[in-house]
């Protein structure tokens, strides 16, 4: 059964989108800000509030809250528009085969795709499906066995609801 998506309904919603054959592309600072710069460039733009994040090495979840008249889907598409763009404007020659994991032919043409095309995306009902999706952003990485603890994790919102000053990304506590 396929539960319907709906937009203009006020409600978070837990997005994940992965790099293109879940390559672990976002290993490298310089990346990683890029990602994190281009959720924030994007928030901006589009008026969307961000309740959670984490920026994985090959995947983002982000639980997010558009705007009571617009689309998730727009501001999904500018985060991986844009991210792939800038990620792949700072590519050096050393980069060289991880370029050529990344070019892909679509329609004949050769492409640069850092995304897959697809993402997850999850109605969060209710509240307590909101703290469910911010605590499973938050223990990903301590999961994976890329930290011990959450708060260790520079890349996730769980130091912003720490209180911790270097927090990447303000975060909308109300939920």
């Amino acid at each position: 059964m396929n539960l319907q998506l709906y937009d203009h309904d006020n409600r978070a919603r837990f997005v994940t989108f992965c790099t293109h054959q879940c390559i672990p592309v976002l290993t490298n600072n310089r990346f990683r800000r890029i990602v994190i710069d281009d959720i924030d460039q994007v928030r901006r733009d589009t008026g969307f509030r961000l309740l959670a994040y984490v920026r994985m090495p090959e995947h983002v979840h982000l639980v997010i809250m558009p705007p009571a008249d617009a689309e998730l889907g727009p501001p999904v598409g500018d985060i991986k528009r844009i991210s792939s763009l800038h990620i792949h404007e700072s590519m050096d020659n050393g980069n060289g085969n991880l370029i050529k994991r990344l070019t892909i032919v679509r329609d004949g043409v050769k492409k640069f795709a850092l995304w897959q095309r697809r993402c997850y995306d999850h109605n969060c009902r209710t509240v307590e499906s909101v703290w469910e999706k911010v605590n499973y952003c938050h223990n990903n990485p301590v999961v994976r066995g890329l930290v011990k603890s959450p708060e260790d994790y520079r890349w996730s919102s769980c130091r912003a609801y720490l209180g911790k000053e270097d927090s990447l990304l303000a975060i909308d506590f109300d939920v």
